[in-house]
């Protein structure tokens, strides 16, 4: 039997398949990628240093929102939370997670989903990666100068303030790995300068306050704040806080003293954030973790301001101003 297909018919099909094929190509397309970014801060307080993550991405030519999904997640500065954090991120099968601090790193360590880490501990002390050059397995990233830096800092201190025999140590006691290596670390130190440390602690910023008054009753000539995404992401508010109660202070990263913290010395955490992100642009195109040395911080920075040392009373001498890399006046 003959079918005799009509002209009205006719179109009516090719115009039906025409419209399939956009449908076809497009479920033929590869799925974006999606990257799982975990941090123990919040959004807010930690926007610098993830937009540094966002243009190292960029460079690798990855742009969120385009070619790329991000899943954030941010423990609020509830160290307990990163475990399931990350947990729920290899079972959404992202494809690399972004651990952003030691914390978060340690957390991430016995995934199995590929991990690029952002720290400021030995990564080999920490059981991530097997050597520095030659990572192995499934996780490299970048590192900042925080176990040689933080002891440096006393030092710098001391300098500073070299009538004053008592100083301080500020630690997060949630972030164990950290605060013990900063603890040990500058503790020697203070025994080899003669002075007399007391370690104190705060997991969270409604700690502050309480430390501050403890300084004071420890009649603390300064104090040392340690190496912690907390501290980092409180920053400003830790120089304001110092400043108030008149406690000459130390912390890394230049927007401490900006803020007017006394005194700031540190490697680039922008830097690194940014070279963190170069790296997960480079395991989505395909390297291999193992493949991807650690990148460590090269360089530190002292940061000095003039105009709280003033109000402190402090005459910061012309030999340490003039190692300065920023004077703020």
């Amino acid at each position: 039997m003959t079918v005799t297909i009509g002209r009205r018919e006719l179109l009516a099909a090719l115009g039906g398949a025409a419209a399939a094929w956009p449908l076809a190509a497009r479920a033929q397309q590869p799925a974006v990628p999606v990257i799982g970014f975990v941090n123990p801060s919040s959004a807010q307080s930690f926007a610098r240093p993830l937009s540094a993550f966002l243009k190292g991405l960029g460079e690798t030519g990855y742009v969120e929102g385009r070619n790329v999904a991000i899943e954030y997640r941010w423990a609020e500065d509830r160290n307990d939370r990163l475990p399931a954090m990350v947990a729920d991120l290899v079972r959404r099968q992202v494809s690399v997670i972004a651990a952003t601090s030691t914390p978060a790193a340690v957390a991430a360590k016995a995934a199995t989903t590929t991990i690029v880490f952002e720290i400021g501990s030995d990564p080999i002390q920490l059981g991530l990666v097997a050597s520095l050059r030659r990572p192995g397995g499934n996780i490299t990233g970048a590192t900042q100068l925080v176990q040689e830096v933080t002891p440096k800092m006393l030092e710098l201190l001391h300098e500073l303030l070299p009538t004053a025999h008592v100083m301080a140590l500020l630690v997060n006691p949630a972030s164990p790995d950290l605060a013990q290596t900063n603890t040990s670390k500058v503790l020697a130190a203070a025994h080899t300068l003669g002075l007399e440390l007391h370690v104190l602690n705060a997991s969270s910023e409604r700690d502050f306050e309480g430390v501050f008054a403890k300084l004071i009753e420890l009649r603390a000539g300064g104090l040392v704040i340690g190496a912690e995404a907390l501290f980092t992401s409180h920053s400003e508010q830790l120089a304001a806080i110092s400043v108030h109660h008149g406690v000459p202070t130390i912390y890394k990263g230049r927007e401490f003293a900006a803020a007017g913290g006394l005194m700031s010395y540190g490697s680039d955490i922008w830097d690194s954030y940014r070279l963190t992100g170069i790296y997960t642009g480079r395991v989505l195109k395909g390297e291999k973790p193992a493949d991807l040395p650690v990148q460590q911080a090269t360089k530190v920075e002292l940061f000095i301001n003039l105009k709280t040392a003033k109000a402190l009373g402090i005459a910061v001498p012309l030999p340490l101003s003039g190692r300065a890399d920023e004077i703020f006046e």
